[in-house]
């Protein structure tokens, strides 16, 4: 088994067996949303309290398959302490990443944990499964109040 193989295996699966930053704290909710994929119907709520302008706490609640789940987990510890910029800017990249075709994004790639996303790639109807919970979190950021992996 490669080793990248074996890191997605063992993230994924862990973090969507013990979910991090889940469920959503109460008083979480400043910036809030909520995302459906209508193909598999996975469904999560992003709550993110923002001050002055950093992250300073975020949840989720909903569920859906493992990479939907792991992904959502892997997300909250990612953007956690980051400013709304680095979040936004970390969101772009992930979508890229995992939507854009491999010569357009060669030589980039996500780091530490996130990397277990990058074999999504090898899946393309589980793309939008690893990438609702971000799309979410982009609407909750932006003031939107659904989100779309469209």
């Amino acid at each position: 088994m490669d080793d990248l193989r074996q890191l997605y295996e063992e993230v994924i699966l862990d973090h969507n067996r013990k979910p991090r930053n889940y469920p959503l704290r109460p008083a979480c909710t400043s910036h809030s949303a909520h995302g459906f994929n209508a193909l598999c119907g996975d469904e999560f709520r992003v709550h993110a309290c923002v001050e002055d302008g950093v992250i300073k706490d975020i949840g989720f609640e909903g569920g859906g398959c493992a990479i939907s789940t792991a992904s959502a987990s892997l997300m909250t510890e990612a953007v956690k302490g980051k400013t709304v910029a680095e979040a936004e800017a970390l969101f772009r990249d992930v979508h890229e990443v995992l939507t854009e075709e491999a010569s357009r994004v060669a030589g980039r790639t996500l780091l530490g944990k996130l990397a277990a996303l990058v074999s999504v790639r090898e899946h393309p109807l589980r793309v939008k499964c690893a990438t609702l919970a971000w799309h979410t979190l982009h609407a909750a950021l932006s003031g939107k109040r659904t989100a779309s992996t469209e």
